[in-house]
């Protein structure tokens, strides 16, 4: 048969908050009324909680606190971990900004080299621009005329020889 408490008394029972005996008769899942003097009631089971598992400090509450407690550990490892990466990342970088001088292009022109020809510099290469061909009143020329029509010959021969 359910115990018939005050909403103190019940939270005391269940192991949980005054407030918390509040919610579970607005969510319906407390039976309660009021008596005379308008005093709230709680129907409280005689298993001591509304899903009939027993309340007891070391039963639910071990388990919950076992969870936390694997929780935390999990946590703690994983911020140890990005503790030594991030620590790596921090070598890694003080390495590279050790080495930036070595990396970085001198800011003085190199001084010329002999080359095999005993040149300064090297051999020397000259790269000529085509000249633009034109025809009369310097206009643009096709391709077969600057070559003297060898590409329209060898068209017509390319087209002989297919039997067109």
């Amino acid at each position: 048969m359910d115990a018939r408490l005050t909403v103190a008394e019940a939270a005391a029972r269940l192991g949980i908050t005054k407030e918390a005996v509040r919610k579970r008769i607005h969510r319906g899942t407390l039976r309660s009324d009021k008596a005379a003097g308008g005093t709230v009631m709680v129907y409280v089971p005689s298993s001591g909680t509304t899903d009939g598992t027993l309340s007891s400090p070391n039963g639910a509450s071990e388990l919950l606190y076992e969870e936390m407690r694997e929780r935390i550990a999990y946590l703690e490892r994983q911020v140890e971990e990005e503790r030594e990466a991030r620590r790596r990342a921090d070598t890694l970088l003080a390495r590279l900004v050790d080495r930036a001088p070595e990396l970085e292009a001198p800011r003085e022109p190199a001084p010329p080299q002999q080359g095999p020809t005993g040149g300064v510099g090297g051999p020397e290469i000259v790269v000529e621009e085509p000249e633009r061909a034109a025809g009369e009143g310097g206009s643009p020329v096709s391709y077969g005329e600057r070559s003297g029509g060898c590409r329209e010959a060898l068209v017509e021969k390319d087209v002989r020889w297919l039997g067109h």
